[in-house]
C-alpha cells in the first residue's frame, strides 16, 4: 500500500477467518479490503473504527431469505433488509417465485395464470434491490414450470442467476384447480402451479449443463404424506404446538433427500444439490450416503432449528424439532455434515403483530416470524459459548461456505485483501434478555423475546461503510444511513471452490460407478438433451 491514504481502518479487534483468529487491523480502500496487518503498519485512514477488543467477522452471507413472500417485494425489502443489516448480514440470498419479485399488481393469493417467465419479473426485482435494500443481494429463482426450467441457461447468462430452488411441498398442487389450495406455503406464498418430477428433472438437467456455480436447491419435506398425519392428529384432538412437529416426522425430510439425491446422480452431467433446512438425524444419514455415492451435496440448516423447540417456537416448515434432533444438528454442523446456516427469514402477511398472528391452537396460528435476528445470537450463545463450535466454524458456515456455494467467493465471505469490505463486529460475551427494543423487523415481535442470549452483533459494515450499530445511547442495533445495497449477478462457468477446504470434517466424495458424467444407462440419442457441459 505504501503511503496511500486508506478510506477506513478498523482497529483494536480480533479478525476471525475460517482457519484462525488474528490480532490485526483491516485497511479499506474503495469498498474493498486493501490490507490485513498490525495497526502500526497501516497507512493513514480518513476514518477509524475502534472495535473495542471485540471480534471482527466477515459480513454474514445469509443464503436463504424470503422478503416479499406474503406482501409486496419492495415493502418487505425496505423493512426486512434493515433488520438483516442489524443482524450482521451484508449479503442476502433472496429466494422467490416469479410472482414475488415486485411485479404488479400484487396478488395476495396467486393462480396458475399469474406464473410467468422470470424474464418478466427480473427487472423489477433487481431494481427494488438496487433502490431500497440495506444489504447486497443475489437471487435464487423458485421454479414451477417446464418453461421456466428450459429458460435456465438464459437466466444464467442474462440475469446472473445460477441457483434454482424446487419447493417440493408443492408437488401435491400439480393439476389442482386454483380455488382448492390457498394455504400459506403455496398460493399465498406466490406459487401457482405446483411441480412434478418431470419439472424437477428438467431443472437438474439444465443446471448440470450450466456447470459451476450452478446449484439446485430443494426443500425436502413430503407434504403428500404429511397430510395423512395431519388428518390423524386433528381427529385425535391435538392442537398443541408439538402437533405441528408430529405432522411431519423425521423420515418425511430424509425420504426426499434420498429420492432426489438419487435423481441427481442419474441426471446426465454433474448436478450440485443444495438441501435446505436439514434438521433430523435421519437426514444426516442420507446426506452421508449420498456423498459416499459421489453426489455433490451441500446441507443447510437455520438458527430456528438450532435453538427453538416446538413448545416455545412457532409454525414453520420444516417444523421445529425436539431436543434429540437439536443436539444431533449441532454435532452435524460441527463435523461438516451440515455446511451452511441460512435464516429462512419470512414475516407474515399484514397485520403481522403478535396479537393478530398468535393462536394457542396450532392449526389456527399464522406462520411467519423474524428469523434473521436469531442468526448470530443463536450461533454465538448456543454454539460458541456452549462449546459446541468455535468462532472459526461460525465464519465457515455463515460466511465462507455460503459465499462459495452461491458463486460469490472472491467478492463475499472473507476478509482477505481484494474481497468486499463487509464485516460484522460481535461482542461474544454480551448478555441480552431479548425485548421489543432488540427487534427491527416490521412485525415488531420475535419468539426470542424473554429469552437470554450471550453474544450479539454490535456493528455491521457494508463495503467499508457502517450500515447498522449498537450505539452507546441505543437499546439495541439500529440501521445507519441510506440504503446502499446492490444486486449481485453471478457468472455461469466461474469455478467456485468447494466448502470442503475449510470444513472441520467432511465425508469424502466417492466415485460413481459411471465415471463419465454425461453417460447414463437407458438414455437414447433422442432423450439425451446435452452431451457435454456448456462451453464458456
Amino acid at each position: 500500500m505504501g503511503d496511500e491514504l486508506l478510506d477506513l481502518a478498523v482497529v483494536n479487534g480480533t479478525v476471525v477467518l475460517g482457519h484462525g483468529q488474528y490480532r490485526l487491523a483491516i485497511g479499506v480502500k474503495d469498498g474493498k479490503v486493501a490490507v490485513l496487518a498490525p495497526e502500526e503498519f497501516l497507512a493513514p485512514a480518513r476514518e477509524r473504527i475502534d472495535a473495542r477488543g471485540h471480534h471482527i467477522l466477515p459480513g454474514i452471507v445469509d443464503s436463504e431469505a424470503h422478503p416479499g413472500c406474503y406482501v409486496p417485494f419492495e415493502y418487505d425489502m425496505d423493512t426486512e433488509s434493515r433488520a438483516a443489516a442489524c443482524a450482521g448480514v451484508t449479503t442476502w440470498g433472496i429466494q422467490a417465485p416469479t410472482t414475488r419479485l415486485g411485479t404488479e399488481p400484487f396478488h395476495e393469493v396467486v393462480s396458475a395464470a399469474d406464473v410467468v417467465s422470470f424474464n418478466q419479473s427480473f427487472p423489477s426485482g433487481r431494481d427494488v434491490i438496487n433502490r431500497v435494500s440495506h444489504v447486497d443481494a443475489y437471487l435464487t429463482y423458485m421454479l414451477e414450470t417446464d418453461e421456466q426450467a428450459h429458460e435456465i441457461p438464459q437466466y444464467a447468462e442474462e440475469h446472473g442467476v445460477t441457483s434454482y430452488k424446487l419447493y417440493l411441498q408443492t408437488r401435491g398442487m400439480k393439476g389442482m384447480a386454483d380455488h382448492i389450495d390457498t394455504n400459506w406455503p403455496s398460493r399465498r406464498a406466490g406459487l401457482g402451479t405446483g411441480i412434478d418430477d418431470g419439472t424437477v428433472f428438467l431443472v437438474m438437467e439444465n443446471v448440470a449443463y450450466l456447470g459451476d456455480p450452478g446449484m439446485v436447491h430443494i426443500h425436502p419435506e413430503n407434504w403428500e404424506i404429511g397430510r395423512i398425519f395431519e388428518d390423524r392428529l386433528r381427529a385425535a384432538g391435538r392442537t398443541d404446538f408439538g402437533a405441528w412437529t408430529d405432522r411431519s416426522p423425521d423420515f418425511l425430510e430424509a425420504q426426499h433427500i434420498r429420492a432426489y439425491s438419487y435423481l441427481a446422480s442419474q441426471t446426465p452431467g454433474k448436478v450440485r444439490l443444495y438441501l435446505q433446512h436439514c434438521t433430523t438425524k435421519l437426514s444426516f444419514d442420507e446426506v452421508v450416503k449420498a456423498r459416499a455415492e459421489g453426489v455433490e451435496v451441500f446441507a443447510q440448516t437455520g438458527p430456528a432449528w438450532l435453538w427453538a423447540e416446538p413448545e416455545y417456537g412457532w409454525r414453520i416448515n420444516v417444523p421445529l424439532r425436539r431436543r434429540d434432533n437439536i443436539e444431533a444438528l449441532w454435532v452435524a454442523l460441527a463435523e461438516g455434515i451440515v455446511d451452511v446456516v441460512g435464516s429462512d427469514h419470512v414475516v407474515g402477511w399484514e397485520p403481522s403483530s403478535y396479537e393478530e398472528m398468535y393462536n394457542p391452537n396450532i392449526w389456527d396460528c399464522r406462520t411467519g416470524f423474524s428469523r434473521v435476528e436469531l442468526f448470530l445470537p443463536v450461533l454465538l450463545s448456543e454454539g460458541v459459548n456452549q462449546g459446541r463450535i468455535p468462532l472459526e466454524r461460525v465464519v465457515q458456515v455463515a460466511c465462507e461456505n455460503p459465499a462459495r456455494t452461491a458463486g460469490l467467493w472472491g467478492t463475499k465471505g472473507s476478509l482477505f485483501p481484494g474481497f468486499d469490505a463487509d464485516m460484522v463486529i460481535v461482542e461474544v460475551g454480551r448478555d441480552v434478555v431479548v425485548g421489543k427494543e432488540h427487534i427491527n423487523t416490521r412485525s415488531g415481535w420475535s419468539i426470542m423475546e424473554g429469552h437470554e442470549f450471550t453474544g450479539w452483533p454490535v456493528k455491521t459494515i457494508l463495503r467499508g461503510q457502517v450500515t447498522a450499530e449498537w450505539a452507546d445511547d441505543s437499546p439495541g442495533m439500529r440501521p445507519v444511513g441510506e440504503p446502499r445495497g446492490r444486486y449481485l449477478p453471478r457468472t455461469p462457468g466461474a469455478k467456485s471452490p468447494n466448502p470442503e477446504i475449510t470444513s472441520m470434517a467432511r465425508i469424502a466424495k466417492g466415485n460413481r460407478w459411471l465415471r463419465e458424467d454425461w453417460t447414463r444407462p437407458g438414455f437414447c440419442p433422442e432423450t439425451l438433451k446435452y452431451t457435454g457441459p456448456r462451453q464458456v
